[in-house]
């Protein structure tokens, strides 16, 4: 938001210099981002006036002007044509320095030289060669200046002065000056140009700062003084509105309040200095007198408003509705637009003529031929002019402000300002009267607020009497005030006060944050007992890490075709996604990984161990029987979309990093770090491994569950068949792991193999065992070996072999080793050959081969029972 500080000052009075203003506006919130002093550099610039103009002697493109500035004459050649003996120009006399400006970037010192023989004393300056209109000090732009000579005030406005004649410059000529300039005047005297530009950051919820009188309202509130409301009188005359106009509003939800008035005999010309100088500096560039008046009223009470050419209206009639699917409107930045029903429109009896509270339509538009206006000031729904600005990429400074919200009791106030000044500079007719339909008036808000509880917390001792000033002079009425209770009426300007916590705000902003005690927080000192959860997650991560993983986050969001990729056809849609690749929530975790290696192994990275450890989502899912235990984790039967914890990860290169060992790492080794994952939660012997291209369904449904990865033909298809497996755990499917499949591996221009794994992190836990950790001594006695040498069918895992022996309910097995395995041969097809080790020892003594062989006795009968094993003969 930017103003002239001189505009400030015509609705509250101050003495505070440009700087301290700022610092006191920036300390209750509204930051100020510049001070610009508008006329830096012009301060020896002078009025003067033309005595005499004649033809240079020897330079047809040439002229010799004799200037006075009142105490002295000027001998000056100059080439522009536009001035005339009696004009009143800039004048620049030798020795004067120009500041930057569009001509000279780097400035400019003016001499007197001789041109073409004639000798010229000075020079006869052009706005751009000054740096002002559009491309100077009054762009928003430029840039900010410090310090700078006192204010002028702007002049008054008065009936039929200086109201369309002022400044000109006749194309490329030099700048003439209004009459009532005078001659040996400063021209930032003359030209009112000797002010000062704040701009200010405007957050988001403080819309009612959107205009000068916003910031005089809290200019008031800090300086402790009154604000002085400009006049909202009209001059009516001639025939009644009612008979000249009407409004239908047909979307009273779209627009709950609607208000114009009609201004008959204007003249559209260019609008008087103070008005174009004064948008200028506000950042608006200036278009005509009428229109200017509209921006004018944006700026000074936050409302918009737009001016209808009259005479083409169909039917001398508004309607506001919804727009209609494939409507079309031409904006006056004369694009074409189609429109929905979710758009507000203003029609005239025919056809759409304004998208409402975003921009006018080209086919009303005002021009030099207009001459009655219909002004139309209005209250829209905030939402609905937000939505129709996005989707239409149309911004502007009513939308800017519609949807942030403006004042739906200031609308009347805006229209009879505007229409007052349109009188003024046009020189219209203000018919009598204005329509205004508002069938459901928005009343200001009561909010409770309490002393204890402001004090409470902001943790000061601010009494009662102070909170209601604070209050009031916020133009806050306090209704009642009762025993430490206060009642407090919201003007319908601040639309940001909603709640008894805005007001604490307000409280503290004007109370002053540096008033506010510095007090340290009360933190009790006892420590927290930690989440079974993450005590296990945090385990878990430094398992991987030993195993020398680092971790990795991703983003939730992924490309849906990716995702597809991995058979993840069920996917939860993101409603307005950044990018289509990043549109839909993930549904695992692999992909993310794989990005994370590709791009590794792209920067010459070769050797890599990453994991993951987040959530998947899933779209709801339908079943008849949910399972029913632990599983329950991965299936929904109804509510909000699922969310699932999963560790994923992956790795390739070497097996040992920077060691002489140059073997790869391989399945093997990934089943070995999942295994020792699986101790150390205390269920590696409730676990099997199982292929991966046999499908786990849960029997009571018959189908799969949400994560589980795999495809309609059971197999998870971007994992290779033979170097890949299922986790198994209590009929539950953990997850997978395995070598990424080669064509996989292929489409993601992945060099060399990768190998993935991914568990569900919450039914990992969910399976957790409790187990008594002891220790024992060093063995006093030595161990016996007794192997077992058995025939099983080749479906048969070695996992399901050794949990079986480890059901013989002995403490004399130490421990497990299964050191051959062989097919073929006089092995029948079919079977295979296993060779196992079983390490048995007593602590208290030496065993006897009779207690070993019972042992061993009773795990070979276990497997024959279990598994339908046979001994070896041979």
């Amino acid at each position: 938001m930017r103003f002239t500080l001189s505009w400030l000052k015509e609705y509250v009075d101050f003495d505070a210099s440009p700087e301290e203003l700022a610092e006191r506006l920036t300390m209750v919130g509204l930051e100020v981002e510049s001070i610009e002093y508008m006329g830096m550099g012009l301060e020896d610039i002078l009025v003067a006036e033309i005595l005499d103009k004649r033809p240079h002697p020897n330079a047809s493109k040439l002229v010799i002007c004799d200037v006075t500035d009142g105490s002295k004459l000027y001998n000056i050649v100059c080439g522009a044509k536009n001035m005339k003996a009696g004009d009143k120009v800039a004048l620049a006399k030798a020795g004067t320095k120009l500041p930057p400006s569009a001509k000279f970037p780097e400035g400019v010192l003016i001499q007197s030289t001789k041109i073409r023989g004639e000798l010229s004393e000075g020079m006869l300056c052009a706005e751009n060669e000054l740096g002002i209109g559009e491309e100077g000090f009054l762009s928003p732009s430029s840039p900010g200046l410090t310090g700078g000579p006192s204010l002028r005030p702007w002049p008054e406005l008065a009936e039929g002065v200086n109201s369309g004649e002022g400044l000109t410059t006749g194309g490329e000529g030099i700048l003439i000056l209004p009459e009532y300039a005078m001659i040996g005047e400063r021209l930032v005297d003359a030209l009112g140009l000797n002010d000062v530009v704040i701009e200010i950051g405007v957050t988001p919820n403080r819309p009612d700062c959107l205009s000068v009188i916003g910031i005089a309202r809290e200019v008031a509130a800090i300086l402790e003084t009154k604000v002085k409301y400009p006049d909202y009188g009209v001059l009516e005359k001639g025939e009644d509105i009612e008979s000249l106009a009407a409004v239908e509003v047909l979307d009273v939800d779209g627009c709950p309040r609607y208000s114009c008035r009609l201004i008959t005999d204007v003249k559209i010309a260019p609008s008087p200095d103070w008005l174009k100088t004064r948008l200028q500096a506000s950042g608006i560039r200036s278009i005509n007198n009428v229109v200017d008046v509209t921006n004018f009223i944006l700026l000074e009470l936050g409302q918009p408003l737009h001016a209808f050419d009259h005479n083409l209206l169909d039917g001398r009639k508004i309607i506001v509705r919804s727009a209609k699917n494939g409507e079309l409107i031409e904006t006056i930045d004369g694009i074409k637009r189609t429109l929905t029903n979710e758009d507000l429109v203003i029609c005239d009896a025919r056809k759409p003529i304004a998208l409402a509270g975003v921009m006018g339509g080209a086919n009303t538009e005002i021009s030099e031929k207009t001459r009655e206006i219909l002004l139309e000031s209005a209250y829209f729904n905030p939402g609905r002019v937000r939505r129709s600005s996005k989707r239409t990429n149309l911004k502007s400074e009513s939308s800017y402000r519609f949807e942030r919200g403006v004042d739906p009791n200031g609308v009347v106030k805006a229209l009879d300002r505007a229409s007052e000044l349109i009188r003024k500079v046009a020189k219209g007719k203000v018919a009598k009267g204005k329509i205004d339909i508002y069938p459901s008036p928005i009343m200001p808000k009561e909010v409770e607020i309490s002393t204890r509880r402001i004090n409470s917390i902001l943790g000061t001792d601010i009494k009662t009497e102070k909170i209601k000033e604070i209050a009031e002079r916020l133009e806050i009425q306090a209704l009642t005030v009762k025993d430490g209770e206060i009642s407090l009426c919201v003007p319908t300007f601040r639309v940001d006060l909603m709640r008894e916590i805005d007001l604490i705000e307000e409280v503290a902003r004007h109370y002053g944050y540096n008033g506010i005690p510095l007090t340290l927080p009360v933190v009790p000192m006892k420590t927290e007992n930690s989440k079974r959860e993450k005590n296990l997650e945090d385990k878990l991560k430094g398992i991987l890490t030993s195993f020398g993983f680092l971790e990795v986050v991703n983003y939730s969001f992924d490309d849906p075709e990716l995702l597809s990729l991995y058979n993840e056809n069920e996917q939860l849609k993101i409603l307005n996604p950044l990018t289509k690749e990043s549109s839909v929530m993930r549904t695992n975790l692999i992909v993310g990984i794989l990005r994370n290696v590709s791009l590794n192994l792209n920067h010459q990275v070769q050797d890599i161990r990453i994991f993951e450890i987040g959530k998947v989502y899933f779209p709801v899912v339908s079943l008849p029987n949910p399972p029913k235990g632990n599983g329950s984790s991965a299936l929904t039967t109804g509510g909000l979309p699922k969310e699932i914890t999963k560790i994923s990860g992956a790795a390739t290169g070497k097996r040992q990093l920077e060691l002489w060992d140059k073997e790869e790492f391989d399945f093997f080794d990934m089943k070995g770090i999942l295994e020792r994952v699986l101790e150390v939660f205390s269920i590696s012997q409730y676990v099997r491994f199982a292929d991966s291209t046999i499908r786990h369904v849960y029997p009571e449904q018959g189908r799969r569950a949400h994560g589980s990865l795999e495809d309609d033909a059971s197999e998870i298809r971007f994992l290779h068949p033979g170097k890949s497996a299922r986790v198994l755990a209590e009929g539950e499917e953990l997850g997978f792991f395995g070598e990424l499949h080669p064509e996989f591996q292929e489409k993601l221009g992945l060099p060399k193999s990768v190998y993935i794994f991914e568990i569900d992190l919450e039914k990992l836990i969910s399976l957790e065992k409790t187990v008594e950790k002891k220790f024992a001594s060093l063995p006093k006695f030595p161990s016996v070996r007794r192997d077992i040498a058995l025939v099983v069918d080749d479906n048969i895992s070695l996992g399901e072999i050794l949990n079986e022996i480890r059901k013989v309910k002995s403490p004399l097995i130490e421990d497990l080793r299964v050191f051959d395995v062989f097919k073929g041969g006089h092995v029948s097809q079919g079977k295979k050959s296993i060779a196992v080790s079983m390490i048995l020892r007593a602590s208290d003594k030496t065993l006897t081969d009779e207690e070993a062989n019972e042992v061993q006795a009773m795990a070979i009968s276990g497997l024959q029972k279990a598994l339908g094993a046979e001994l070896r003969k041979t």
